[in-house]
């Protein structure tokens, strides 16, 4: 059991992962609009009035996806008026993608103290990791929308993490390894788990179905994720573009994937380097769409 103390009145033992999730307190919980959102996405009998409830049901939502869609990125001189307008200009293939955006911009936007992170380094690779994560899913034949939505939060949990440790360790801190370890170690020292736990807990309790839920948890050993392997694969393919991608240009690559994973997607580490260029590209447009809004 660990019992390491990071001040005199706190200690991890007995914590888990529900324990930390049960006791937040300030996280939002429009993410729960997710997996509704892509229900009625691939049933061909939903109408557009259906989506528009849904993504109005949140203002933070649906003032993004209104923000969005004037933006001077879709070159259109009459603004949006509704979100119905907002919805079809943007596009109903980009509508999930945006709202899974506008999402992670309420839960993400973020300092996180217990990792030294500040509110743009998180959000910056939350979006590159999505970008990517779209990126191999197209290559490997996998759920896009899926690997997208699971790039865009595969963080959150370190996002529970921080939220907890404000209220009950304040001075616990994490320290940083190189890709693919990142911080499971340190997490796993002081606190007895990974943020990926975390994560998983967070999705279930957010009515996430498994097939999301389930690489989240194992996002640093992928040799239990059963049934869910491949999109498991997708993810830490996609986290090695998005510390690759975030990094600055001309330097050293991080250590690739383990061959297992890059086999399970038929992917080489050629491929998986040509990509970084692709994703850091598509950074590129996402600032600009927020720059022109």
């Amino acid at each position: 059991m660990n019992t390491l103390f990071c001040s005199a009145a706190f200690t991890t033992e007995g914590l888990t992962p529900e324990r930390i999730v049960e006791e937040l307190k300030h996280l939002p919980s429009a993410p729960k609009v997710l997996p509704r959102l892509k229900r009625l996405l691939v049933d061909g009998n939903s109408s557009m009035e259906e989506i528009v409830a849904l993504i109005r049901i949140d203002p933070g939502i649906a003032a993004r996806v209104l923000q969005v869609g004037n933006s001077a990125y879709f070159g259109n001189s009459v603004r949006c008026r509704s979100v119905d307008e907002a919805v079809i200009r943007v596009g109903y293939d980009e509508i999930y993608n945006l709202v899974s955006y506008a999402v992670a911009s309420q839960v993400l936007e973020r300092p996180l103290a217990v990792y030294g992170l500040e509110s743009e380094d998180l959000w910056r690779q939350s979006v590159a990791c999505a970008i990517a994560a779209e990126l191999v899913a197209v290559h490997s034949g996998e759920d896009v929308s899926v690997a997208y939505t699971i790039g865009l939060l595969h963080g959150i949990g370190m996002v529970a993490i921080d939220e907890w440790a404000l209220r009950h360790g304040p001075t616990l801190m994490f320290t940083w390894q190189k890709f693919p370890k990142e911080y499971a170690n340190s997490e796993r020292a002081l606190i007895g788990f990974t943020q990926a736990e975390v994560g998983s807990t967070l999705l279930r309790m957010w009515g996430f179905p498994a097939e999301m839920s389930e690489p989240f948890r194992w996002q640093y050993a992928p040799g239990g994720a059963g049934g869910h392997a491949r999109m498991t694969c997708v993810m830490i393919a996609a986290k090695w573009l998005r510390t690759a991608a975030c990094s600055p240009v001309g330097a050293p690559l991080p250590a690739f994937p383990d061959d297992a994973v890059l086999k399970r997607l038929h992917l080489t580490t050629r491929q998986l380097t040509n990509y970084v260029g692709g994703v850091r590209a598509q950074l590129g447009v996402l600032d600009c769409q927020l720059a022109a809004a």
